[in-house]
C-alpha cells in the first residue's frame, strides 16, 4: 500500500515506474543514411517539454502538433546524437507521431560513406529521471545488435 501511494503522489512524472525509450538505428544500404526512429512514453515526453521550455505540452492535441514539432525537434537536437568514423553526423528531424502509450520521433542523417564507427550518445530523459534506461537497436547491412545506456551512461561505440 505504501508503495503505491508513493508513486500517486510523486506527481506526474511517476505514472509509471519503468523509465525507458527505445530506438531504432537503422543503415539504409540504398541511401546511405542512418534512419533513426525513437520510441519515448508520452508523459514522460510531454513532463520534460513542459519543464525544459516552460509551455504545457500536449503531443496529442492535433491543433499543437507545428508547436510541438519545434519542442521535440529542439529536444532531440540537444539529447540525441550520433557520430560516424569519430565525425559528428547531422541529423534532420522528420517528424513525430503519437502510437498507444508513446511518442515516436524520427530522425535521418545526412550521407555516410564507408561507415565502420558509430558513436552513440543519449541523454534522452536524464534530465528528467535518474533511473532512466535508454535502449538501442542498431542494424547494419543485416546485422542487428543491442545496447542499453541508463543514467549516467551517456556513450556507446559500436564497430561494424
Amino acid at each position: 500500500m505504501l508503495k503505491s501511494q508513493g508513486f500517486a503522489e510523486a506527481g506526474s512524472g511517476a505514472r509509471h515506474p519503468l523509465h525507458l525509450s527505445s530506438t531504432e538505428l537503422n543503415y539504409n544500404l540504398k541511401e546511405s543514411t542512418m534512419e533513426v526512429s525513437c520510441r519515448i512514453f508520452t508523459d514522460d515526453f510531454e513532463d520534460i517539454l513542459s519543464k525544459k521550455y516552460k509551455v504545457k505540452a500536449d503531443l496529442s492535441a492535433e491543433g499543437k502538433h507545428k508547436e510541438m514539432d519545434q519542442l521535440v525537434s529542439k529536444y532531440m537536437a540537444a539529447h540525441l546524437q550520433l557520430a560516424a568514423n569519430g565525425k559528428i553526423l547531422p541529423l534532420s528531424y522528420i517528424g513525430f507521431e503519437k502510437d498507444s502509450e508513446a511518442v515516436v520521433v524520427y530522425l535521418e542523417s545526412v550521407k555516410i560513406k564507408n561507415l565502420v564507427k558509430l558513436e552513440t550518445t543519449s541523454t534522452v530523459l536524464y534530465d528528467l529521471f535518474d533511473d532512466q534506461t535508454n535502449i538501442f537497436h542498431l542494424t547494419f547491412k543485416g546485422n542487428r545488435h543491442s545496447f542499453k545506456m541508463t543514467y549516467p551512461e551517456k556513450k556507446q561505440i559500436s564497430s561494424l
